[in-house]
């Protein structure tokens, strides 16, 4: 049995049981057992798949063997073991038996340990890691880095440094300058690796791979690094333990060995860098770093170690830009050399060990004594919330590297900055990006002529232009010119919206967007109709993602990475899934139905789609690929408007009861009598019945009593027949999963379910451009609606009613 089919559900799936089992423990603690089972399942998996793998899996040292020690009651000195003779043979002692399986202190004694022990192995055994990277997805590494992010999440302020969010290591990895055109021998260089996530982010830029060297301080994280490589095929990885600062492992004699790239996530504004520090390797050759803040003593260190034409891209805090003293000079003297060629502002809250804002400062040696200016971003606003974190979009991370990549320059957003201006006297070499580019929303100025005389001044209207441009006629059909430099509105406030919906100008827009969406699907809808084994997801989305923005770039009012963003929303929330279960199962395959997962001792429970039967005979059933929805929709349409009908029906039936109740059963009422606790049901309305009649009681509330029987017995029956429809339908629903033809899976899935939700989602920023435009419009008719003459008129009109009011109360005097 697998965990779950979806790689989503695989995820969650897989951290809610690891969470399940960590008990008291620390996240950053419990990671290093959870990272360990997931490298040895790994390999024992690869080895069995691939004979050339490099990693040599011993006779009992395969997971397999601990797979065999479930309910062992020495499992933890057992697995400890297993590890020992995996990493014997390999040569990575102190790098994956770092985690005691035996500690009695963090996994509990006895029973405790034994069984815990023992769930853990069970949930790795029901994972499937072979092959999954020639499946053209990484599975494995996917999976690993979202228990690195859930594990950074969880391990506070002080134990979350070891990781780099992906969105951010992407955008260093994009900005840095590698790309289709880096070799295989080209070097890319981390010295602060953490985990190796950020150096793995980079290699992925590279078609052809390149070669990978880190350095790390803590053991215990160098050791998850070492794992994180070749979990991802890096063997040949060279990651190096110790400081950076004080004691370089990349050297050469008495220099340091350069790179062609560098790429650092340094801890920030660390006030023990030189503790220790003998040799400087002339890396401090533009001043030395104040003592109590190493971010200059990391960013020299980068760049001594670059070649002649190297690059680098590293995340510090903003200080670094601003700050004055020994920084201001340094930063003045790789200013003057040229060697700082972007900066780019990142929103706060992105990383685990800190809260504040930091930026990246790209470094560039090639042609620096050429360079005239530093071009600048202010990506400060892009950003989304996730949960106590901020997290960069998918359009937030392609417009950074776009922008940058191309150096187009954005009001409020981007400028190349000339060395000029940032060395004028007014600036001093200071950097701070609010220096250079506003990017605070122009102020919405109140007009006191307009309070005084009534009207909306056009400067306001003409802050619209975006939206007159593409709707030429539609300001002269909302608005009228009232004196020079003022309009009224020529409709009444709350029909501003409905005369914009039924402009000509606007529907035409409307439709042309959706065309615009039909042609781009229409484009990619071979490729996709062509999914198999060979498909590799990350291209796929890049080339039809790509293809969408560049479509909705000449797009007025739509700003084209909000239409990106719609797509790779849908992308990362189900067509990834989608495209992973085609992949792997093939069209018809991943569209059959599955009965849910129901496994009590993981705590995991599935929300079926269709449920057959009912009560303990009930069979669930779950339909990854294909919601029954969009079967019932093509197939069984007026099948499904008869059901609705019946529903309507009893909907309508049990409204009948409730008015009749509610009528009623108020004191005194007919009802009155059968009432139990507040309450009449069906029963009690049938028993007071016989009774009345027994007893002879008042014919009007027989007769009421009769009534409500009747009401009962008609919602009854037609709850009975929406049951009845509604069960039928599903049976025949799920019977049609089995008579459909490959093309018509392919039809439900890329025309019905992608291409729909795809179109619905961009008509969505149709839709919110609308209602911002609307609501500017109402916001501005009713500011100006009332002159203060108008106002003055009123509140005389007040007094004069509140003096009569006191007069006739004898209050004159007050």
């Amino acid at each position: 049995m697998v965990v779950a089919l979806k790689k989503s559900d695989l995820y969650s799936s897989l951290w809610r049981s690891c969470d399940e089992l960590r008990g008291g423990m620390d996240a950053s603690q419990y990671k290093d057992y959870i990272l360990t089972l997931l490298f040895v399942k790994y390999v024992t998996d690869k080895a069995k798949s691939d004979p050339s793998s490099l990693i040599d899996v011993p006779a009992g040292g395969s997971f397999d063997d601990m797979v065999a020690l479930k309910g062992d009651k020495e499992i933890g000195d057992k697995i400890n073991k297993i590890i020992g003779r995996l990493a014997e043979a390999n040569g990575l002692e102190k790098v994956i038996d770092l985690a005691d399986f035996n500690d009695e202190e963090k996994l509990g004694k006895g029973k405790e340990m034994q069984d815990r022990l023992s769930k853990l192995v069970t949930i790795f055994a029901d994972l499937d890691f072979r092959g999954s990277r020639a499946e053209g997805d990484d599975l494995l590494g996917d999976a690993y880095e979202y228990l690195m992010r859930h594990f950074a999440t969880e391990s506070g302020k002080s134990k979350g440094q070891f990781y780099t969010p992906a969105e951010v290591s992407r955008v260093l990895a994009k900005v840095v300058g590698i790309g289709a055109g880096t070799r295989q021998d080209h070097t890319v260089y981390d010295p602060t690796c953490g985990s190796g996530s950020l150096l793995l982010k980079v290699a992925d830029e590279a078609p052809r791979g390149l070669t990978i060297y880190g350095q790390e301080k803590d053991n215990a994280t160098w050791a998850l690094a070492q794992m994180n490589m070749i979990l991802h095929g890096y063997e040949d990885r060279d990651i190096r333990k110790g400081d950076t600062i004080t004691s370089p492992q990349f050297t050469q004699g008495a220099r340091l060995q350069t790179f062609d790239f560098a790429v650092a996530n340094p801890p920030f504004s660390i006030k023990s860098w030189s503790n220790g520090l003998e040799n400087d390797y002339g890396r401090f050759e533009f001043g030395r770093p104040p003592e109590k803040n190493g971010d200059y003593a990391f960013l020299l260190h980068i760049l001594k170690s670059l070649k002649s034409n190297g690059k680098a891209a590293v995340i510090l805090p903003h200080g670094v830009l601003f700050r004055g003293h020994a920084e201001a000079n340094i930063r003045k003297e790789l200013l003057r050399r040229g060697y700082i060629k972007g900066i780019i502002g990142l929103p706060a809250n992105l990383f685990y060990g800190t809260g504040i804002p930091a930026c990246i400062i790209v470094l560039d040696k090639e042609n620096a004594q050429a360079r005239t200016g530093v071009f600048m971003i202010d990506a400060s606003k892009g950003f989304m919330k996730d949960g106590n974190k901020n997290r960069l979009r998918s359009q937030d991370i392609h417009k950074i590297v776009d922008v940058f990549n191309k150096q187009t320059e954005i009001e409020r957003y981007s400028r190349m900055v000339p060395l000029h201006e940032i060395a004028d006297p007014k600036n001093d070499y200071n950097l701070n990006i609010p220096r250079y580019i506003d990017s605070s929303e122009p102020e919405d100025i109140q007009d006191l002529h307009a309070h005084m005389h009534g009207g909306i001044p056009d400067r306001d209207l003409d802050a619209l232009n975006g939206y007159w441009e593409a709707f030429p006629s539609l300001r002269a059909t909302i608005f009228k010119p009232n004196r020079s430099g003022y309009s009224d509105l020529a409709v009444g406030v709350a029909e501003v919206q409905q005369t914009i919906l039924d402009s000509d100008e606007f529907q035409k827009f409307a439709t042309g967007v959706r065309g615009q969406v039909d042609d781009w699907f229409a484009a990619h809808r071979p490729v996709l109709q062509a999914l198999n084994r060979d498909t590799v997801p990350k291209d796929l989305i890049a080339r039809i993602g790509d293809d969408l923005l560049a479509r909705f770039k000449s797009t007025p009012l739509l700003d084209e990475y909000d239409v990106y963003e719609q797509l790779m929303t849908y992308w990362h929330g189900v067509m990834h899934d989608d495209v992973f279960l085609v992949m792997n199962d093939g069209w018809c395959e991943a569209a059959k139905p599955r009965k849910t997962i129901e496994d009590k001792e993981r705590k995991l429970s599935e929300t079926p789609d269709l449920v057959i039967g009912s009560g303990r005979s009930a069979t669930k059933y779950k339909m990854d690929l294909i919601p029954p929805a969009l079967v019932v929709a093509r197939y069984f349409a007026d099948e499904q408007s008869k059901v609705d009908a019946l529903h309507a029906a009893t909907e309508e039936a049990s409204r009948a009861v409730e008015e009749y109740v509610e009528e009623h059963v108020v004191e005194d009422g007919l009802l009155a009598e059968a009432m139990d606790d507040g309450k009449i049901s069906k029963p009690l309305a049938s028993t007071r019945l016989k009774v009345a009649r027994h007893e002879g009681a008042d014919a009007e509330e027989i007769k009421a009593l009769q009534y409500l029987v009747k009401l009962y017995n008609d919602e009854a029956v037609a709850r009975k027949a929406a049951k009845e429809a509604q069960a039928a339908l599903d049976f025949a629903t799920l019977k049609k999963y089995g008579d459909l033809t490959e093309p018509e899976i392919k039809q439900l899935v890329l025309d019905d379910k992608w291409h729909v939700e795809i179109v619905t989602r961009v008509a969505g920023n149709v839709d919110s451009l609308t209602s911002a435009l609307v609501g500017r419009i109402r916001h501005l008719g009713e500011r100006y609606a009332q002159r203060v003459s108008d106002l003055r008129h009123l509140t005389e009109s007040f007094e004069r009613k509140v003096a009569g009011h006191l007069s006739r109360m004898g209050l004159e005097s007050l």
